[in-house]
């Protein structure tokens, strides 16, 4: 049974470094701890084994997975997250933030936990120096997202405007202005006209990813940028 989530319900999105995450991740054990807090449900992006062969990359500690988790109290649920993932996972770090979300190509989704059959790829964006807040918003939710998702085989696109930083662990939590979950074809890890829908075509691979990098230099996304290959999982609690 899928549950309803009312309008209006907070979100809060994770950054998790350390090892060997995906046990700790996801099992029973969380989702009891966060539905404690009255969450209603949970989604895990996991760098794992599946997406071995995907491009990654970042500005410091790789990420080892992205958590988000729906739900009314959503500083309990970081407490619960970061508690849970120190006496499970030793070692291992969490950032949080309560995020605004927008679905602008909606997921094919299932809440039993289930592997899905695709590419989770989230980007980490912070806003460049030189942008002021309304320019750099107009440019990236305005601009580039028609871009992002016409020169790529994008299944599904969300994104999060972090609104403000909640509990977590890690002693010097990274500045974060939005993130970003992209859905690809699984085979886009390893097959690049997969991965932007061209079809085998050269010459509109090349326009494609011409297009899409100008767009991305525009928002300052071409540095200071993570980007986390992922299996992605969701529950309802």
């Amino acid at each position: 049974m899928t549950i309803w989530l009312p309008a209006g319900t907070p979100k809060a999105m994770f950054l998790v470094w350390g090892d060997g995450l995906g046990p700790s991740l996801s099992s029973p054990a969380l989702r009891e701890v966060l539905a404690a807090t009255g969450a209603l449900r949970l989604q895990v992006n996991l760098d794992d084994e599946h997406v071995a062969e995907a491009l990654r990359f970042g500005t410091g500690e790789p990420i080892g997975a992205v958590v988000s988790v729906w739900g009314p109290a959503p500083e309990q649920a970081a407490r619960a997250l970061a508690d849970h993932l120190g006496s499970t996972a030793p070692g291992a770090t969490t950032a949080g933030w309560l995020v605004e979300e927008r679905r602008r190509v909606d997921p094919a989704e299932t809440y039993d936990g289930e592997r899905a059959d695709v590419l989770a790829n989230t980007a980490v964006l912070r806003r460049p120096a030189e942008l002021d807040e309304e320019t750099w918003l107009h440019r990236w939710l305005v601009e580039h997202t028609p871009i992002a998702i016409r020169t790529q085989a994008t299944t599904a696109y969300l994104q999060h405007r972090c609104l403000a930083p909640l509990p977590g662990n890690h002693p010097d939590p990274p500045h974060v202005d939005a993130i970003v979950e992209e859905l690809f074809p699984s085979a886009g890890m390893h097959d690049v006209h997969a991965f932007y829908g061209s079809g085998g075509d050269d010459a509109e691979l090349s326009r494609r990813m011409t297009e899409l990098m100008a767009s991305v230099s525009r928002i300052g996304a071409d540095r200071d940028l993570d980007l986390v290959p992922g299996s992605r999982h969701l529950w309802d609690l």
